[in-house]
């Protein structure tokens, strides 16, 4: 959804091709996120089906290009897409957090031993980014010195998130919030069991089940 609003926004001032489509996407974000340009054709004919853009008329030099323009159908989409925040509910599948989790849970290893390798990789990953943002152009660089910002800020929030987890930790036990998690897990399993149950009861022929007052 985002890479179609995108290549919307980019046709906002005028008819592109594919090709004009991902160059410009990719020096707008910075060279950040890369695009294949099987994936720009493929979401045009996607737009193009929906009635959010239509070929324009070739000429010139683009003659053999087939160029695409915004429909008022399409101006209305982009509009309404510039105009609303980014909805982050319900957040992403987080896949350190789902790691950390499941070692609790499972005491498939020692979870300071995890925070201290992922706080490693993320402060080399941090120093990394905080030197080249160092070596940008403020002005010639600006697209790509925004995306470096927001992995900048990323990665200290993560660090802060690990500080905090190992404090947690040593403030619970290791092993006291171990056994919780396992204890979730256990009751979430005997949960489902009785819903399952619960639902063959309710599903079961009323002539088979116990009548209140009857014989025990």
């Amino acid at each position: 959804m985002a890479i179609r609003n995108a290549l919307l926004a980019l046709l906002a001032d005028g008819p592109k091709h594919g090709y004009q489509l991902k160059v410009e996407f990719e020096a707008a974000t910075g060279g950040s996120w890369p695009l294949n340009i099987g994936q720009v054709y493929t979401t045009l004919q996607r737009c193009a089906r929906d009635g959010l853009v239509e070929p324009a008329e070739a000429s010139g030099s683009d003659a053999r290009q087939r160029r695409y323009q915004l429909t008022d159908a399409g101006r209305e989409v982009l509009d309404a897409w510039l105009a609303a925040p980014v909805d982050r509910d319900p957040p992403q599948r987080d896949e350190l957090a789902v790691k950390l989790l499941v070692v609790l849970a499972a005491s498939a290893a020692d979870p300071a031993v995890v925070i201290q390798a992922q706080r490693t990789a993320t402060l080399e990953r941090l120093q990394r980014l905080n030197q080249l943002a160092r070596g940008a152009d403020p002005a010639d660089d600006l697209a790509w010195l925004l995306v470096a910002d927001h992995l900048i800020f990323q990665a200290e929030a993560e660090v802060r998130w690990l500080d905090l987890c190992e404090q947690r930790l040593a403030r619970a036990g290791h092993g006291a919030v171990a056994a919780a998690a396992r204890r979730a897990v256990a009751a979430g399993r005997a949960g489902d069991r009785g819903e399952d149950a619960g639902g063959a009861a309710a599903d079961a022929p009323r002539d088979a089940q116990p009548e209140a007052g009857g014989s025990r």
